[in-house]
């Protein structure tokens, strides 16, 4: 366990859920922070009776939702900027090319599934999305987060490591099997007018 894994836990047991709102906030802004595994504690915690799970899901709910509109308004306030400051960017085609497939489910995969777009579809759907639209999707998915690792750490208490470390090993494969798939339907798209101007040219020369 690092020391800002040891940190984090040992100020989560002492201040409970002023800290979890920091924590969560802090994760939520792309920082890199054991936030997974800091919410599967967070269940387990609530089990073992050192949190209250209605204060717990409300502290990570909300910092987790300030960080999410901080960047949803920065991209309504900055986005052209930012576009043409980050838009070359891996992470950032990831996310708008996710966000031209699934819309505004993007923004609700992105809270606990391929987390690491989440800043970036924040900024690109504060160009494209209405407020209260966002905020729906947002905190849908965020929910959605805070209840499958938080719950699994209150069922699996005595296991909460084990869980953290096989959560972040799942997290990690199927980020990497998405960005693979996303490669090879890009691949496909490029090579695909190539292949059409080839056949014109056949059919031509027949």
């Amino acid at each position: 366990m690092n020391t800002l894994t040891e940190w984090s836990l040992t100020n989560l047991a002492a201040y409970g859920a002023p800290m979890l709102l920091f924590i969560s906030y802090i994760g939520s802004l792309g920082i890199p922070f054991p936030i997974t595994l800091v919410i599967i504690a967070a269940g387990a915690f609530t089990r073992a009776g050192l949190l209250d799970w209605r204060l717990a899901i409300l502290a990570c709910l909300a910092g987790a939702a300030l960080a999410d509109n901080s960047e949803y308004l920065l991209g309504r306030l900055a986005y052209r900027w930012l576009k043409r400051r980050f838009g070359q960017k891996f992470v950032w085609q990831q996310a708008q090319s996710t966000i031209n497939r699934q819309g505004g489910w993007a923004i609700l995969l992105t809270r606990f599934w391929l987390t690491p777009l989440a800043p970036a579809v924040n900024v690109i759907a504060g160009s494209r999305y209405p407020f209260l639209q966002f905020l729906f999707f947002d905190l849908f998915g965020q929910l959605v987060w805070v209840l499958l690792y938080g719950g699994l750490g209150y069922l699996f208490a005595a296991q909460w490591e084990w869980l953290s470390q096989a959560a972040g090993v799942f997290s990690g494969l199927s980020m990497a099997l998405f960005f693979l798939a996303f490669g090879v339907y890009s691949l496909a798209l490029r090579q695909k007018p190539a292949l059409s101007a080839k056949l014109v040219l056949v059919k031509k020369k027949g």
